[in-house]
């Protein structure tokens, strides 16, 4: 019995070197710990994660556009392109047209300010500009020696007007001159080259503001415009006015002389006025033929 003891312990100890320590009474259970990749509050990798790029889906890719449509795109936007450059250009051009208008009507519509040279008619620059004027007591002592049937003269800052009343001088709503009309106009004409001889005469067209009976006309402006410019043509054709003296303005119905609510007020504000300015033309060169 005391000789096989030593054969069974090391019987038991070859099981124990085959089948390992796992059933182990005396071994404790290994403790697991879960391992996490997600990057700690504040640490280089978490600033690293949160400023990478988005995804390359997140990004709008033209791989799978059909070209044709690229291409037609393309060609709209062109388009459009040059629609809003054309529709630039021809703003350019209007402002251009409206600055030059502007320029010319500004050289023209100076009623209230002394003319500085020959405006000739319609505004035009003609023989060369003097300074010689009179005084205003000439201007308000001449104004009391005119005789104009029908007309009325007032002074006005430093230029004498003439208001002749339209009724008098057209037939109504039109530029035809009357044959009366006519009559006065000439006796205005010599008046003024009388009284006042070579200065600088404004003619200006008003009117009220009713409106138009004439389908002629498109509005007051147009038949004032039209009034003036007859007054004009007669003073340069049948009277020793000089074209080289005169210029016209038209009012239309801006320049009212008192109310427009009756019918009297309204009479009085259709008018011509003979504008005369304390400033003389030049004489005309030598040679010039004299008016019939």
């Amino acid at each position: 019995m005391t000789a096989r003891l030593p054969s069974v312990v090391a019987a038991a100890m070859l099981v124990v070197a085959v089948t390992g320590c796992q059933q182990n009474p005396f071994r404790s259970s290994p403790t697991t710990v879960p391992v996490s990749f997600a990057p700690q509050s504040g640490s280089p990798a978490s600033t690293t994660l949160a400023l990478a790029p988005a995804p390359a889906s997140q990004f709008p890719s033209f791989a799978n556009t059909d070209p044709k449509q690229l291409e037609s795109q393309l060609a709209r936007s062109r388009q459009e392109t040059q629609v809003a450059q054309d529709e630039l250009a021809a703003l350019r051009e209007q402002l251009a047209a409206t600055s030059t208008q502007l320029a010319q009507a500004r050289s023209v519509a100076r009623p209230e300010a002394p003319p500085g040279g020959d405006w000739g008619a319609g505004g035009q620059s003609g023989s060369t500009p003097t300074v010689a004027s009179i005084g205003q007591a000439a201007m308000q002592e001449g104004m009391t020696h005119l005789a104009i049937p029908g007309a009325t003269a007032r002074l006005d800052g430093g230029v004498v007007r003439i208001e002749i009343p339209a009724d008098k001088l057209f037939e109504p709503g039109t530029a035809s001159l009357l044959p009366a009309g006519a009559s006065l106009l000439s006796q205005a004409a010599s008046e003024v080259q009388r009284v006042y001889p070579g200065q600088f005469v404004g003619v200006e067209g008003h009117t009220d503001t009713e409106p138009l009976q004439n389908a002629n006309w498109g509005s007051p402006h147009q038949l004032s415009v039209a009034r003036s410019s007859a007054v004009f043509e007669f003073f340069t054709s049948r009277t020793t006015l000089k074209q080289g003296q005169l210029f016209l303005v038209a009012h239309g119905p801006n320049h009212p002389v008192v109310s427009n609510a009756t019918a009297a007020g309204r009479a009085r504000n259709r008018r011509i006025e003979l504008v005369i300015y304390p400033e003389q033309a030049a004489a005309e060169p030598a040679g010039t033929a004299p008016v019939d």
